[in-house]
């Protein structure tokens, strides 16, 4: 009976809660509506930069983050990203507002894939065009945040801080050993050399075909960003080179004597600077305007009016079979999204949107065909972000245009496949037997309880190739080359956006905005004149209310609980969704 009581007490609270929560939502959207209408920007602020969240493509649509729950009891219900969408509208609004003097980059762990990481680089570059600074400050600045800050006009380092300037690395964590600790065997289907993505279950080190395409790439991406970074800092890419490699950086000092930086420097000492530039005395406050406030006064500038349109189809994440979400890439929801701007006589073009390791054959192929209907109405172009790689390619690669950025990770052309055999697991390690009794000689196949016969590896295989021949066949069709030429690309290898375009497999360089560029010009568009649409539709306030908060604040409990084992617990996940022949990048790749 006590049990029964508290169960019921329980639910009272829980309904109670709910309640709470929801009569403060529907006051804030009611505050929202009536406040947000104008952002006040103050005469001399500033606008300010953190990038301390992750940057995904588009801005997520958070209620609790519009109605300002940033902070206290609600902060665990508001996003954890920002979008690449809103920060480089924000810059652009920023550069023509006679209210923002400059931009204070308030360097933090910059969480963002380096093809992101140029466009916001670019945008800094274009907004100092109009003569307004950018200062930059950071108690520790990494490399990726080195490399915006990199453009300012001032960057000032914490004393006691560091400067992370020592190049690019890339770590793979190996599974072979778990995997014989749990008697479990990994049954292999690959096709080329460097199709590493099954490695880590086979083997305990990379193989030389995949040290080989690892370290080239990059060396690629870290070549060219020092490149940038010696034109940004006025030195040579041989002197920035030699910090580099030799570590010429471990205190904040170091980082002054050789040029990297202008000032060793507190925060209080930025702020003053600031102030200095703008006219303010330095007893008066400093308005530093957050970028989560200044976006909605830049949403709200576009105004443009026009009957073109060109349709933005964003394509973020892992490739799966069916609906999907905002977090990956559905075949479904996505294949409706090129139907819907197919058929909609407005939109003249269409440009993808591409951020995607890959995943599902099959359901990249599905994109692929609806590519295909959409180009024999309308030019398609595809912009690619950070990585667009094996299933990503396969969307790119029937587009009639491919952009992306000289650091973007591309390539990846190969599938795979595996299937543990986890008898050895069930019987030795959990004491489970498991009997079978089927119609046909093959009718439990495939199976984890057994391991496979020699005949049903051959299937598989055989099944691994005809796909292969597929993508590679459909690669060479879009990129206007023999099949023998472009397999001389593909074999799973990974390329950067530089040796991809000296391959052909890239047309030009460019970021989104040079995506549409392209387009209009393919669609006979002069002048500007067109809107943009942006596809699919992401999920309403309802939606994220009725499902996916609960999940949210759910992720963001385990990552701050897990701390650095949190990307262990994501690869988990990712592998255990993994159903069918994939087309994906090798293993998930992360740069520091």
């Amino acid at each position: 009976m006590l049990n029964f009581l508290k169960y019921v007490l329980a639910t009272i609270v829980g309904l109670l809660v709910f309640f709470f929560i929801t009569v403060l939502i529907l006051i804030g959207i009611a505050a929202s509506a009536a406040s947000d209408d104008d952002v006040k920007v103050a005469e001399n602020s500033v606008l300010e930069l953190k990038l301390d969240k992750k940057i995904t493509e588009r801005d997520p649509q958070s209620p609790f983050h519009e109605l300002g729950f940033s902070s206290g009891p609600f902060s665990g219900f508001v996003s954890s990203s920002d979008g690449l969408d809103q920060i480089k509208k924000s810059i652009r609004k920023a550069k023509n507002d006679d209210n923002i003097k400059g931009i204070f980059l308030n360097m933090r762990m910059v969480d963002s894939g380096m093809g992101k990481l140029e466009e916001i680089r670019n945008e800094l570059i274009e907004f100092k065009k109009s003569g307004k600074f950018v200062v930059s400050y950071g108690d520790i600045i990494t490399e990726k945040g080195y490399y915006l800050s990199s453009v300012a006009d001032k960057i000032y380092l914490n004393p006691m801080g560091a400067l992370e300037f020592n190049g690019m690395a890339s770590e793979i964590f190996f599974f072979k050993g778990t995997l014989e600790k749990l008697d479990i065997k990994p049954q292999i289907f690959k096709v080329g050399e460097f199709k590493s993505a099954v490695e880590p279950f086979f083997l305990d080190k990379m193989s030389e075909a995949n040290r080989l395409q690892v370290n080239s790439f990059l060396n690629s991406i870290n070549d060219y960003q020092l490149q940038n970074i010696a034109k940004s800092r006025k030195k040579t890419y041989a002197e920035l080179k030699n910090i580099s490699d030799n570590l010429l950086i471990r205190e904040a000092e170091d980082a002054k004597k050789y040029g990297l930086i202008t000032d060793v420097g507190y925060y209080d000492q930025a702020i003053t600077f600031m102030k200095g530039k703008i006219g303010i005395k330095e007893d008066e406050k400093l308005h530093l305007i957050a970028l989560d406030k200044y976006k909605k006064a830049a949403a709200k500038a576009e105004g443009k009016s026009s009957k073109n349109r060109i349709a933005v189809i964003y394509a973020e994440g892992d490739i799966v079979d069916g609906e999907g979400d905002d977090d990956n890439i559905g075949s479904t929801r996505f294949a409706e999204a090129l139907r819907q701007a197919r058929l909609d006589d407005k939109v003249k073009a269409v440009v993808l949107r591409i951020s995607s390791p890959g995943g599902s054959a099959l359901a990249s192929d599905v994109m692929w065909r609806e590519i295909q209907l959409t180009r024999k109405k309308k030019p398609v172009i595809a912009s690619m972000s950070d990585v667009a790689a094996s299933g990503g390619y396969y969307m790119a690669m029937g587009c009639d245009a491919i952009v992306a950025h000289p650091n973007t990770i591309t390539g990846s052309i190969g599938v795979f496949g595996v299937i543990p055999n986890m008898q050895g697991f069930f019987n030795n390690k959990l004491g489970i037997t498991i009997d079978h009794v089927s119609t046909g000689k093959y009718s439990d196949m495939p199976t984890v309880s057994r391991p496979m016969t020699e005949f049903e590896q051959q299937v598989v295989q055989r099944e691994i190739n005809k796909i292969y021949e597929v993508f590679t066949s459909k690669a060479a069709q879009g990129r206007k080359m023999s099949q023998d030429q472009l397999k001389q690309y593909a074999s799973g290898r990974v390329w950067s956006g530089t040796e991809a375009k000296e391959r052909k497999l890239i047309d030009e360089f460019g970021g989104l905005e040079k995506a549409i560029e392209v387009a209009a010009a393919k669609a006979g568009i002069k002048d500007k004149d067109y809107r943009l649409k942006e596809l699919p539709r992401q999920k309403t306030f309802f939606d994220s209310m009725l499902g996916d908060l609960g999940s949210e604040v759910k992720e963001r409990a385990v990552k701050a609980e897990l701390g650095e084992m949190y990307p262990m617990y994501k690869l988990y996940k990712k592998v255990e969704n993994i159903r069918g022949v994939q087309a994906r990048m090798p293993y998930d790749l992360t740069i520091e």
